[in-house]
Parts: C-alpha cells; structure tokens; sequence
C-alpha cells in the first residue's frame, strides 16, 4: 500500500439487538474513529476522507444496520467499491445471537424491531435474518453474542482488535460444552466427547482441564494420541487456507459435554501447537458453568 501504518476499516452490521453499540463503543475505546449508522452508499466517500486526512484518521469503524436500511441495497455496491482499493485493508464484522436471545433483549429493552415496527420482534427478527443472510456470508468475523454479557462483549472486541495495525493472522481456539450450545462464530468445530472423560472419576471432577491431573488424564489414552495427530495434519493444512483466502482470523470450536475437562485440555493443546506460526489466544467460553 505504500504506507507504513495502512488503513484500516471495520464494517460492523449484523442483527438488531446483538450488540453493535457495544462493539462500536469497544473500538472507539482502542482509538478507532467511529460513525454510527452510516448510509451505505456514504462509505466510499469516507474512505476518500480517511485517505485525505494524512493519517489522521488510519483506523475506523462504521455501524451499516436496518436503521438505514432505505440505503441498504446499496451496501453491495460499496463493498465492490472497497474491494477495487489499494489504499486500505477492510473487513466486516457481524454481530448474531439467537432468536431467544434477541427477542428477550426486545421485551427487556420495550423497543420495537426497526423493520417491522407494528409486528411482534420475532417476525422482524425472522425477516432480518433472511435480508442480512447474504452479507453474513461476506464477514471476516462473525460473534455469537447470545451468552455474552456487555463487559464480556467488550473484552472479545479489545482482544480481537487491539492489535489489529499489526495485521497478522490469528488463530482464536474456542472450548465449549455442547449442552450449552454450538458456538455460531466457529469456522471450524470438532467433537471430542468420544474421549474418556473425566467427569467419572471422583478426583478430577472438580477441577478442570486447565489443571494438569486432568490435562494427564485426557492426553494418555492411545485414542487422543491418534485423534491429535490427525488433527494437527488437518489444522497444519486448513488454517494456511483461511489466511490464503483474506480472513483475518480463524475460530476453532473444541467441543465435549460441559466444556470443563476434555475439551479444555485439547485446547490447550492445540493452541500449544499452533502458536509456533500464528497469533493465538484462548477462550474457554464454558468452563464456570457447571460451578454456579
């Protein structure tokens, strides 16, 4: 690009009610310039305003949702716009919960959905969806905020875009409790429930697998040794593809029962492994659970 710190510009959008006030107010937290609600067909004149401004203005976010949605059917033709650029790297971020979890949001909040004002939330809820389905195909990052609290919403947007002027690649590995539900912003999920697990055995139930009695006890089985090496092949070829492709990152979902013990482990391990080429990090997203 000719630059040494090139432009950056997130596009958030996603589902009303999933928590782009709160993303947004992350971003301008780390120092990123934010407009709210922006016309779709505004962004390349944004662009030309972050070009112009000498480095001002090298690192922006823009909140595109239904509140414009009369300028919405644009949004294709600026992204198009966006993707012919050589002056900036952008990505979009999309923010989904479920439809429980939005319409509880609705009742708690007394607000109207804004695409169906006089219609009950879960019709424009189920409306929105299928508009957004497309531009969610298009997201560089998509995060499932169902079981996420504001503060927990603000502290995955300072770790996923604190370090964003490095522009490097990073690896987010996930471990979850399927009983508690699938992760939706997974690009990749593997099921370790068919290992032995340790919630049968009366001293390690406690603790989990962030502890090394537990860790042991996941990792010395002949079949956990076989499932991760043919892991590792796989992972040591899919990951390059995300970065090949543009993504910015890559979520890998560990699921088991609970998301205490083996699925932690496996994690752990995982990460282990793979920061030696990438940015990892780490987020056991069910770990307390069972512990309330």
């Amino acid at each position: 690009m000719g630059e040494s710190r090139p432009l950056h510009l997130i596009i958030i959008t996603g589902m009303s009610g999933a928590g782009k006030t709160v993303a947004i107010q992350s971003l301008e937290d780390l120092g990123f310039y934010c407009v709210d609600n922006l016309p779709p067909v505004l962004i390349p004149k944004f662009v030309d305003l972050m070009v112009q401004s000498g480095g001002k203005i090298n690192r922006a976010a823009l909140v595109i949702d239904l509140r414009g949605r009369e300028f919405f059917e644009t949004l294709s033709d600026a992204l198009e716009a966006l993707e012919q650029s050589d002056k900036l790297y952008y990505q979009i971020l999309f923010l989904d919960a479920d439809d429980k979890t939005l319409v509880r949001r609705y009742k708690e909040t007394r607000r109207r959905h804004p695409l169906l004002n006089e219609s009950s939330p879960i019709e424009g809820i189920t409306a929105e969806r299928k508009l957004l389905d497309e531009l969610k195909g298009k997201a560089s990052q998509i995060i499932d905020t169902s079981l996420l609290k504001p503060s927990e919403l603000k502290e995955k947007m300072i770790t996923r875009f604190s370090d964003i002027d490095q522009n490097r690649f990073s690896v987010n590995m996930m471990s979850f409790g399927f009983k508690y539900g699938v992760p939706i912003d997974a690009d990749l999920i593997f099921d370790v429930r068919f290992l032995a697990n340790p919630h049968y055995i009366d001293s390690l139930r406690p603790q989990t697998g962030l502890d090394q009695p537990v860790y042991d006890y996941v990792m010395k089985w002949p079949e956990t040794k076989e499932f991760l090496n043919k892991l590792m092949d796989l992972l040591t070829f899919l990951v390059p593809k995300y970065q090949q492709e543009g993504k910015s990152q890559v979520v890998i979902g560990i699921g088991c029962t609970g998301g205490k013990h083996r699925s932690v482990a496996i994690t752990e391990y995982i990460a282990k492994f793979l920061q030696s080429e990438w940015h990892v990090s780490t987020n056991h997203r069910d770990i307390e659970k069972d512990r309330k």
